[in-house]
């Protein structure tokens, strides 16, 4: 398990990289990149502001609300014995009034977190695929995926400002010169690149937690089963697309919204048959039969 981490960790980290290596050529169109750490100022305040205050605005969003254990007790049981099992403080536990089938879990590490079930999908699976769902959002808490994807968030976002932020002065640093349609190109691109490293990201993240959620249990054909049924679920009841919920959307266990054509490109959310795929594949293994 610590060996796979620090893979993991590694690829996140060749992601930052891009993220950066994309943010720095934008800043060289900036008169030598003078003012890019202004924005880089203003991006670790927003970030350290989002990170500190996840929990609360991603409950908010969903409207959800703490739950006692005679209301859920199937669902304070399986986390409190993963909680156990990973030796890790157990986070409290909401839901959301929505007929949407969904999880998430947020909070700023494992001593402050939360996790969430949308009364969806408490209704949609069965005990075994829900212990499946909740192992696979612990795991985000565990792996302080709310930071990575806080950060990886603010990147974009500062990257995106600062090329609207030529295209509205006109561009080209003080001193004009350049090749105009390479300076176009790179306004137009690196928002793009931006958004599909930061998604890039996402996708990497919830791949480890589906692994090492299905590794916490030790059952990965629940998940496996639970994210087939999620599949269609969010297809019949996906949520409306509002920025509140767009903000919070790359937290949740499946793409709450409907993605088809290029959305695809950006979404936060690996194809489910891929996940479903490596999941069947690890149960085929020696030690999950």
């Amino acid at each position: 398990m610590g060996r796979k981490m620090y893979f993991n960790g590694l690829k996140t980290f060749g992601l930052f990289v891009a993220l950066w290596a994309v943010m720095l050529g934008l800043g060289s169109v900036i008169s030598g990149g003078q003012y890019l750490w202004a924005f880089a100022g203003l991006s670790i305040i927003g970030t350290a502001w989002g990170y500190w205050n996840s929990d609360k605005l991603a409950l908010r969003a969903m409207q959800a609300r703490p739950v006692t254990e005679v209301e859920h007790p199937a669902m304070y049981r399986i986390v409190r014995e993963l909680s156990k099992e990973a030796s890790q403080p157990m986070p409290r536990l909401y839901v959301s009034p929505t007929s949407a089938p969904n999880a998430f879990a947020t909070g700023r590490n494992p001593k402050n977190s939360a996790v969430c079930c949308t009364e969806g999908i408490l209704d949609l699976l069965n005990e075994r695929e829900l212990r499946g769902v909740l192992g696979h959002e612990l795991m985000h808490v565990y792996s302080r995926d709310i930071l990575i994807g806080s950060v990886a968030a603010a990147f974009a976002g500062m990257i995106t400002a600062v090329a609207q932020m030529l295209l509205f002065f006109g561009g080209g640093g003080r001193n004009g010169g350049g090749n105009p349609l390479a300076l176009l190109a790179m306004l137009v691109l690196a928002p793009l690149a931006a958004v599909m490293i930061r998604s890039a990201i996402s996708r990497t993240r919830e791949y480890d937690a589906d692994q090492d959620g299905a590794a916490l249990t030790g059952d990965p054909e629940a998940l496996a089963s639970a994210l087939a049924k999620l599949e269609q679920g969010t297809a019949a009841r996906p949520l409306p697309q509002t920025s509140q919920l767009e903000n919070v959307s790359h937290m949740m266990i499946a793409n709450p919204f409907l993605g088809q054509g290029l959305a695809r490109l950006f979404a936060s959310h690996p194809p489910m048959d891929q996940r479903i795929a490596r999941l069947k594949e690890m149960s085929s293994r020696r030690g999950y039969l």
